[in-house]
Formats: structure tokens, C-alpha cells, sequence
């Protein structure tokens, strides 16, 4: 099992550069691991790609079902205290916003508050420093 972010979440709903090296990645373990607001900041970003003229409207309803199935696959970390405290403690100590300290404290509690030998799956750099920092293995290698 990983944890994804939904950064790289993304790329196996759509055609990007990147895409074939993270489906890779899913089939390699079909046991994704996501926290709550996963599918709704996917659809955020298919819903800005298509504002931005990146995506027509078919390609982004294209990538809500695929994204749909997916969620059928993983198994969601939600809501808690346990969640809400490790995301106040890792705004102690790492440049995060709000969401992304959640979801690092979401793979914090997923692994039980030992990070280390355990996997994070994100294309967003500030965050994948953080998981780095608390002690996850982040992929893919960039």
C-alpha cells in the first residue's frame, strides 16, 4: 500500500507527461491509500484545466468517471482528531498549506505515526519535501 496525494492522482485520470510513469506506480499496487478530499480536489483541478481551455468538457467528464472508479479501488483516511492534530503539528515545522498539511497528517495516520518504510506517492514539491522530512520514501523520482 502507498499513500497518493492527489496531486498524483491526476496524471492517472488524464493524458500527461508523467501519467505512464504513475500508472506504473498504481497497477505495481492497486492498494491506494488517499485522504477524504481526494476525489473533490481532483475534480477542482479537472474543473480548472477545462476553465483554462487545457481539457474540453468531454475530457473532463471523461476524467470524473475514471476518477470515480478509482475511488470504488482506494481506501479512504478520514476525518478525525488524530488527523487534526498531526496536521497542527506539521504546520510546526514544514511550509504547507492548510490542505496539504491534512494530507501529509492523513499518511502520518495511516502509518501509525511511523513513516519510515512506508511510501508517498506526489508531484507537488513542497509536500513531497514534508513526507520526505517526516520519514516517507516519496515517489516517483523526480
Amino acid at each position: 500500500m502507498r499513500f497518493w496525494d492527489s496531486s498524483a492522482i491526476v496524471p492517472l485520470c488524464l493524458d500527461e507527461p508523467r501519467s505512464d510513469r504513475l500508472k506504473r506506480l498504481a497497477e505495481e499496487d492497486r492498494a491506494l491509500v488517499v485522504w477524504w478530499t481526494a476525489l473533490v480536489e481532483c475534480y477542482s483541478t479537472f474543473a480548472r484545466l477545462r476553465r483554462e481551455g487545457i481539457l474540453s468538457r468531454t475530457e473532463e467528464d471523461h476524467a470524473r468517471r475514471f476518477a470515480i472508479q478509482l475511488l470504488a479501488e482506494w481506501t479512504e483516511i478520514e476525518p478525525s482528531n488524530k488527523v487534526r492534530e498531526q496536521a497542527g503539528r506539521v504546520l510546526l515545522f514544514h511550509p504547507l498549506r492548510a490542505a496539504d498539511s491534512l494530507q501529509l497528517a492523513a499518511a502520518l495516520v495511516w502509518a501509525a505515526g511511523h513513516p519510515t518504510g512506508n511510501e508517498f506517492v506526489c508531484l507537488d514539491q513542497r509536500l513531497r519535501e514534508a513526507a520526505y522530512r517526516e520519514g516517507f520514501r516519496v515517489l516517483p523520482a523526480l
